[in-house]
Order: C-alpha cells, then sequence, then structure tokens
C-alpha cells in the first residue's frame, strides 16, 4: 500500500519505518526536508507530493500544525486519512478543545479526504513494539467510513497492535481523553513509556 506519513517526528518516523518493514510503499512529507535525521526511508518529499501521490495518509504532525498541514497536502477528495494528533493543552494538563468537540472532528472540517482517528492514544515507544509478553496492545480507532477504517485497522494490525473499533468520528473526543490518560501516566504518574492499554474480553 502507498502511505504518505505528513510529519517527520517521532510517531511519524515509527509508524512510516514499521510500514516500511512490512512492505508498504512509505512517502515521508515534510516542510523542510532537511530535517529528517529520525526517517530512515529514502523516500522524502514535499507535503503535498506525498499527499497527492498516495491514497492513505498518515497526519502526524502537533495540532497547532494540523491546518498549514492540510492545507500544504491540497485536495485529498477520495483519500483516506488517518489523525495520529491529539489537540493538547501546552502543559498537557488537559485537552485544548470546547466541550463536545474533538480534533479529529476539526480535522473532518479541513478535508474532503475520509478521516479516521487512530494512532493517538499511545507513545511512540509502543509503536515500535507493542507487544507485551505476547500480548496485544489495543489500538482504538473510529470514524465514518467503513472502508477507511478496514484500511486502517490492517495497518495497526501490520505493526502488531489488537485494532478495536470504537464507533464513529464523533466518538474521536474519548480517544483523545485516552491519550491525555496515557501521558499522564507515563510522564506525570511515573509509569514511564512501556506501557500500553489492552482491552480484555471474557
Amino acid at each position: 500500500m502507498k502511505i504518505a506519513v505528513i510529519g517527520a517526528g517521532h510517531v511519524g518516523a515509527t509508524l512510516g519505518s514499521g510500514w516500511e518493514r512490512h512492505g508498504h510503499d512509505v512517502t515521508f512529507g515534510t516542510r523542510d526536508q532537511k530535517k529528517t535525521d529520525s526517517i530512515s526511508a529514502a523516500k522524502i518529499a514535499s507535503v503535498m507530493e506525498a499527499a497527492q501521490s498516495c491514497d492513505v495518509i498518515v497526519l502526524a504532525v502537533p495540532s497547532g500544525a494540523v491546518p498549514d498541514a492540510l492545507l500544504s497536502a491540497g485536495d485529498l477528495t477520495g483519500k483516506i486519512l488517518l489523525d495520529a494528533t491529539n489537540p493538547l493543552l501546552p502543559d498537557l494538563s488537559g485537552l485544548d478543545t470546547e466541550p463536545g468537540t474533538s480534533g479529529g472532528e476539526k480535522v473532518a472540517s479541513l478535508t474532503k479526504a475520509s478521516v479516521v482517528k487512530i494512532f493517538n492514544t499511545t507513545g511512540f515507544p509502543n509503536m515500535a513494539n507493542p507487544d507485551y509478553h505476547g500480548e496485544r496492545a489495543t489500538m482504538f480507532y473510529c470514524g465514518d467510513d467503513d472502508n477507511a477504517k478496514r484500511i486502517a485497522a490492517g495497518l495497526a494490525s501490520d505493526l502488531g497492535f489488537e485494532p478495536v473499533d470504537a464507533g464513529p468520528l464523533r466518538h474521536a473526543h474519548m480517544l483523545e481523553s485516552l491519550a491525555l490518560l496515557w501521558i499522564t501516566l507515563a510522564l506525570k504518574q511515573g509509569y514511564g513509556v512501556n506501557m500500553a492499554f489492552r482491552m480484555m474480553r471474557r
């Protein structure tokens, strides 16, 4: 599958590198192609070139950079956009959203792509290795397009996650709150980044 990863930070680099190892054709789209130390991929392009050359696009930029990144990507009609962003306050004390809204829905309002909220509820070390003693960490996702969600789930499974459908995109605020919980536990409560959520059934 041809995947464009917009963002050259830890999350984008880890996701893209993981998919490359599973045989996907990954292109990294960055605004500054000189700042790509964390990217091992040979294919690096502008945001526009990367987004327009692929059918699946991963948005992995800071939330404040989302509007500019989507504007730089051009018309995404007919494409699938995987939103890995979180609208966090600068001090990580909460979400920078109005009650009843979400960053995922804001992303959807800025593009004509089919948006799936995914890869936002855990840290990049778990994206590199979601295995915990033979158990797979859970990757929750939500969206309104069944085909887009099927592809998102497949890409999560490729990385080793157990994908779990959390419903429509209006549930994105739940996933963003779960991300805030992970960050709080990992960084503020002392549990560290080698910690993940898993949904258990009986």
